[in-house]
């Protein structure tokens, strides 16, 4: 025992001490170390006689790591727009922006080469005598192919993958375009024949798109990936309708046929080695992109050889969905709007309000392009919605509610208007808001068992 007075050995506070026993108080009423309170302000202090120096697990306490300094005003807004910046950059960069790129491209020389004969009615019905009746069954005959189509193109799609598919319908309707003016020369008949298989082979290129999109983007990027793709699709109008009178007057009325039909056949040369039907086929996507598309899904693997079945769709089991008539009823009403202006807005403002044919072109354009613009600006916005917590179905029928409530709330205000600077006017709102329909039904089309939306 130490005397008083004694100071206590310094080494014996060098080391953590072990668990002090539990014994009763010293009767010279010096309480031990372990007893010790929080330390005074000097490091030893007098207790009745006995110095002591302060609690070890004082001496001992893990050092505490300093609060960080204040970030600098503006900081966290830096870092979150680098991060921002570089997430946009690999985006842009990344594969499967240029499968949607490609994509886009073939939907532009799809709707191109279809417009075309909204250009050319006028011209082909005053060279071959046709009534303004018979110029109409000339612009639906390219519906006739295009009605069952799509539901053909689907199975077809399902069964081979959207590339394939893809590649085969450009290639058929570049031919059918390519043909037209040969066909037009024989025979009326042979002419019409033409435009069904127009029809029928653009009918595969929305189902293609969509199977493209499901593999090659996640959930919260697919909405900007239909709508760079329906970009193109729109752009495609706009490309048709303001070069097909240009060229019409250089090389002749069928001149738009062939110049389409030709750019269709060199698609499908860089399309079939350039790209693949999923990400993990590809043999230049990063180690990083791939697994960012794959994280939390399980993509399909494609079939070969024996292992290949053909399966009947379930269209009993579709058609008792209350879903699928609500994605049909969308499709229709969007479909039947979107076609009868595309085949007559040309002929509307030629007769309505005396244009020539090229200005009725411009004026027939500008709606397309607000469309192309305002559909990729619908596509950004879903997806951040979707991002930031909004569930997918609030989304979708937001941007659908967008997509059928403004365009009917500008046609009944066309109806009002008087020359075709405010019609234009009008048909751009109308058209332009009707973009908001593709990140509503047409996303909503994506879905299987594999990747449920």
């Amino acid at each position: 025992m130490t005397p008083p007075g004694q100071l206590l050995p310094l080494t014996r506070t060098l080391l953590p001490p072990p668990a002090p026993p539990i014994l009763p108080r010293r009767r010279s009423g010096c309480p031990s170390a372990a007893h010790a309170r929080a330390p005074p302000p000097l490091p030893w202090r007098p207790h009745r006689g006995c110095l002591l120096p302060p609690a070890p697990l004082q001496l001992f306490r893990a050092p505490t790591r300093p609060a960080p300094a204040p970030a600098p005003p503006g900081a966290s807004a830096a870092g979150g727009g680098e991060a921002q910046a570089a997430a946009a950059a690999e985006f842009v960069t990344s594969e499967r922006v240029k499968v949607a790129a490609m994509l886009g491209l073939a939907l532009a020389l799809c709707n191109a080469d279809r417009v075309v004969m909204s250009v050319a009615i006028v011209p082909l019905s005053q060279a071959y005598g046709w009534t303004t009746s018979f110029g109409g069954i000339v612009q639906s005959s390219f519906l006739w192919g295009y009605l069952m189509s799509p539901i053909i193109g689907g199975a077809l799609v399902d069964y081979y993958g959207g590339k394939r598919v893809m590649a085969y319908g450009v290639a058929l309707w570049s031919l059918a375009t390519f043909l037209s003016p040969w066909a037009a020369g024989r025979s009326i008949w042979l002419f019409l024949f033409t435009r069904v298989l127009l029809g029928i082979a653009e009918g595969v290129a929305l189902p293609s798109m969509n199977n493209m999109v499901l593999r090659w983007f996640p959930r919260t990027e697919r909405s900007s990936a239909v709508a760079i793709a329906m970009a193109g699709f729109q752009l495609g109008n706009t490309i048709g309708l303001l070069l097909s009178p240009i060229i019409m007057s250089r090389t002749g009325i069928f001149g738009p046929f062939v110049i389409f039909g030709l750019f269709g056949f060199l698609w499908v040369l860089v399309w079939i080695p350039a790209i693949s039907g999923t990400p993990g086929e590809h043999a230049q996507i990063s180690a990083y992109e791939l697994e960012y598309i794959t994280k939390g899904q399980k993509l399909v693997k494609p079939q070969i050889g024996n292992e290949k079945q053909i399966k009947v769709p379930p269209f009993s089991k579709l058609l008792s969905k209350w879903p699928t008539w609500a994605l049909i009823c969308a499709n229709a009403m969007h479909s039947w709007g979107y076609f009868v202006i595309l085949s007559w807005m040309p002929v509307y403002f030629k007769t309505i309000y005396h244009v020539n044919l090229r200005e009725a072109a411009w004026f027939s354009a500008v709606p397309w392009v607000m469309m192309a613009v305002l559909g990729y600006v619908a596509g950004v916005v879903s997806d951040m919605l979707i991002r930031n917590g909004t569930s997918i179905t609030l989304t979708r029928k937001i941007m659908q509610s967008i997509g059928f409530l403004g365009p009917g709330i500008a046609l009944l205000g066309l109806n009002a208007a008087k020359s075709p600077i405010t019609a234009s006017a009008w048909l751009t709102i109308a058209v332009g808001l009707k973009s908001f329909g593709h990140s509503g039904f047409l996303v909503n089309l994506q879905f299987s068992s594999s990747f449920p939306i």
